[in-house]
Order: structure tokens, then sequence, then C-alpha cells
């Protein structure tokens, strides 16, 4: 059947109407389509207005979730820009011996490291879980620990003298002697041991060492004419609007600030003012007293491995929460699960209100989430491991508006303002370094790598610590599977530090 009407060639026809202009289309309907050819095509803007994501306008919390940590955590109210931090260890729980005693008398003297002699004080007591004790008939019982008894203090060497518990004995006989203890024995304090009558005991005196904290003063403004308020614009700009916005991109910035920050007090010159200081706060990157370098793929035997370190430490946080870059995000979701059916991934709401994915272990469960500013500073392959207890927001003024004319302007100035600091407590957390950055800020921080090639040792960098995901004879025939190993020169030895408890 032949088409009637042709749209492709349909002219219409404009008439002139009463006043003589070209608006009367007699005989169309009033469409958006009729329209475009009655005018020759619709200029942009004056018919119709292209539509607006709202969402995208808003500010998103899952973009800043360091922030959200922040506030959340304690909050302390301080009165100065700088504030002393104190970062309270947790009371050492063993010490390792630096040279051999040699067994065979009634008491000797247990080489320590310098900053180790203090430690065990006279009549503590020290499990040796590594050496063999002995029976009362003076038999060696294999598994039982020797226990030592610090009898005083060597006052040429500064290192305790100590007497053995357990030691070998001849049938019969009260006192014990020592057997030979080699260098490199972990040996665990014990609580004291005092004699009937004793109520007095060394004092034990506890110094926090602090680390001082720049808050930093941050402030948004928000500038409108009342020109540009008075308009009537093609998308309706409200106030609400443009500072949700402004508030969006005040936070992601703050939030890139948190995480890393570079500490620094200078003075400006403020003009009618004078000279006053500015404060750069430090981000928690910075503040790690733990760092994890990995390079390769994730296993499942890692992760437990790493929520191992996390929660078996002497510091132990009630929860952790992996913020992770968006690479580290991939490989933990590519792992191969299939070897281990026991292992929990589900998806939930934590406290924060997020959505995350959960990681059941037995020692504990991790919660992981993409931290997006990670991926925008580069660390898109790292991540860190936080306890959400164990943050500090400190607050010299609390986070406030304001809204002024501004002086000899038709306009108005909104704005935040808000003078804080972030701070890790504690010594859980750990930073994963996926990256391989190897710097200077690493100094005075545990730095570990996960190994688990059981073939061959690793080459062994000075001052970094292995933790063993396998069996690894070529290091030691002793070396088994989560232990923590370090290189010292030619020779390999059990390092006993924090994560090793």
């Amino acid at each position: 059947m032949k088409e009637e009407f042709d749209m492709q060639n349909a002219q219409v026809k404009r008439v002139a109407g009463r006043s003589g202009l070209d608006t009367q289309v007699p005989g169309e309907p009033a469409t958006v389509g009729a329209a475009a050819m009655a005018t020759g095509g619709i200029d942009a803007g004056n018919f119709i207005d292209a539509d607006i994501d709202n969402e995208l306008m808003r500010f998103n919390s899952d973009d800043t979730p360091l922030m959200n940590l922040m506030l959340r955590a304690k909050r302390v109210k301080v009165n100065s820009p700088e504030i002393d931090h104190y970062m309270i260890d947790e009371p050492r729980s063993s010490v390792t011996t630096t040279g051999v005693l040699t067994g065979g008398a009634a008491q000797g003297i247990l080489p320590l490291d310098a900053a180790d002699q203090c430690l065990p004080r006279p009549f503590t007591t020290l499990l040796l879980p590594y050496v063999d004790g002995y029976d009362s008939d003076g038999n060696q019982q294999q598994g039982r620990a020797l226990m030592l008894f610090v009898a005083g203090i060597d006052t040429a060497t500064n290192n305790p003298v100590v007497r053995a518990v357990n030691g070998p004995r001849n049938p019969g006989d009260e006192v014990c002697v020592l057997p030979t203890i080699p260098a490199g024995t972990k040996a665990i304090i014990l609580s004291n041991s005092l004699y009937e009558t004793q109520k007095e005991v060394d004092p034990e005196m506890i110094v926090p060492q602090p680390t001082r904290i720049y808050l930093q003063k941050r402030g948004m403004n928000q500038v409108v004419s009342d020109y540009f308020e008075s308009q009537r614009k093609r998308i309706p700009f409200t106030k609400a609007v443009l500072a949700e916005q402004a508030i969006a991109n005040f936070k992601v910035r703050g939030n890139r600030t948190l995480w890393a920050g570079r500490p620094g007090k200078f003075k400006v010159n403020v003009p009618g003012m004078g000279l006053q200081y500015v404060y750069c706060t430090e981000g928690v990157r910075w503040q790690f007293k733990r760092e994890l370098q990995h390079a390769g793929k994730w296993t499942v035997e890692k992760i437990i491995a790493l929520a191992k370190m996390f929660f078996t430490g002497e510091d132990v946080p009630k929860t952790a929460l992996l913020l992770a870059g968006k690479n580290l995000l991939e490989q933990i979701q590519c792992i191969d699960y299939s070897r281990h059916p026991e292992i929990q991934i589900t998806t939930r709401q934590n406290a924060a209100g997020w959505t995350v994915t959960n990681f059941h272990t037995v020692f504990g469960d991790i919660e992981i989430k993409r931290e997006p500013t990670l991926d925008r500073l580069g660390w898109s392959n790292s991540g860190a491991l936080i306890g959400e207890n164990r943050l500090v927001h400190y607050v010299y003024s609390s986070e406030h508006s304001f809204s002024d004319r501004v002086d000899g302007q038709e306009a108005t100035r909104n704005g935040i303002l808000i003078w804080d600091a972030l701070a890790l407590k504690g010594s859980c957390h750990i930073w994963i370094d996926g990256e391989n950055i190897v710097n200077d800020e690493q100094v005075g921080k545990d730095v570990f790598h996960l190994w688990d090639d059981s073939s061959m040792a690793p080459d062994g960098v000075e001052g970094v610590i292995y933790y063993l995901v396998n069996d690894c004879k070529p290091i030691d025939p002793s070396a088994k599977a989560g232990q923590l190993w370090v290189k010292n020169g030619d020779k390999w030895s059990r390092w006993t530090g924090e994560a090793e408890a």
C-alpha cells in the first residue's frame, strides 16, 4: 500500500497569527517532532534541557572510608594544634639470648642484648620453650620446658644471673645445675616468685614515648554572587546542590590528606596580621609500625597468615578492616578457594554501614572494603589492615560552617572549617605494600615478607622478616610453616618479636 504521507519529506506550513507573527501551525499536534520541523530545529536550551543525574551531585560516603572511620573513632578534644601522641606499647613477653650459657654450674649469667637486660628483674621466672627440662631424679623430659629463676643482676655485664628450677641433678640432691643454653634461645617472661617473708620487689616503671602530631586546619569556601543567585538557570543549581558538591570535594581531598599527608610546621606572612603558623598533619600511611611487603599472587594461606599476624600479636584488636586498593581487591577476589571449602566468604553490612566482604578465619574475621583514595594516590596494589577500636580523632576546633557577606561585593561567602588529626593507637595495624617501595620510612618498623617457596631460601634482605607459609628446610632444617625467620649476615635465626607471640 502506497504511503499517503512521507514523514521525511513533510513540509509543515506556518501561517501568520493575528499580530502577523508566524506562530500558527494548523492541523499539527503539539509534539516535539512537529515543533522541531516547524522551527527548523530546536535551539538547544530554549525548548528542551538535558536532564542531570542528581545522584552524581551528592556526596557518597563510600568515597572517603578513612574519614568516616575517623568520625567514628574515639574523639579527644585538645587545646593545642601540637599534640604529644602516646602509643603505649604492650609489655614485651620474651627476650632472646645473644650467646651460649655453658651448663654445669649452679648459677650462670644469661647473655642478653643491651636493650633486653633490664626486662628480667630479680625474682622473675623465665620459661625456655625450646630447651628441655628435667624431672626430680635428673632425667631429661623431652617437651617439658626448662624454667629459670633470676637470682640477681651481674654488675659487670648488667645481664641477669639465673639458676635452673628444673635442671639436671643427681637423685636426692636438692639443688640442680644449669644445662647448656644455646645462643638465640627464646625466654618467655613469667611472673616473679618471692620467698616466704618477701614483700618488696623492683617496681615497674612505664615511661610512654610520645610522638608529635600536628593538627591540620582545613577549610572550604564557596562564594555565590547575588546576580548568579537571581538568574533563572537552565539547570536549577540550588544552594543545596552547589554546597553538597563543594563539601564532597572538600572531604575527598581531606581523605587523601588523612592517608598520605606529610607532617610540617612553618610560618607565613599574613597581610595586616603578621607571621602565623601553618600546620600539616601526618597521614596514617606513615604511622604504621608493621609493614608487609608483598609480591606475586595472593593465596588463602597468605590471607590466613595475615590474619594470624594481626590477631595474635601483643596488641590484639577487636575487629579487622582491610581498606584495599582496586588491584589488591581484585587479587583477593580471584583467589582459588576450591582447596579450602571451610573458608567462608560472605557479604554483609558492617557497623559503619558499609557493604563489605567478610573473610572468616579461625583467628578472626577480616572485613574487606575498597578505598578509592588509595587508587588516586598510586597505591592500587596496597592496603591497610586497621583495628577500628585503635584510632584516635584529635580535635582542636570542631567542624563548623559559616555564612558571611563579602566586604565590598554583592556576594555571600559560605564555608566550613575543621582543625583535627587522625592517629593510630597501638601496634596491631599492618600496612600491605604491594608496590614494593623500599624507602627510609621503613626505619624503626617491622618489615615482613610472606615466603611460600619450600624448595629454596629467600635472598635474605637485611632487616626483613620472612613469614614462612610452608616448611622451608633450605633456611634451616627446623624452619616450619607459620614461623618468622630473619637473616643476619650469612646466618638465619628465628625472629622472636611481637608477631611471633
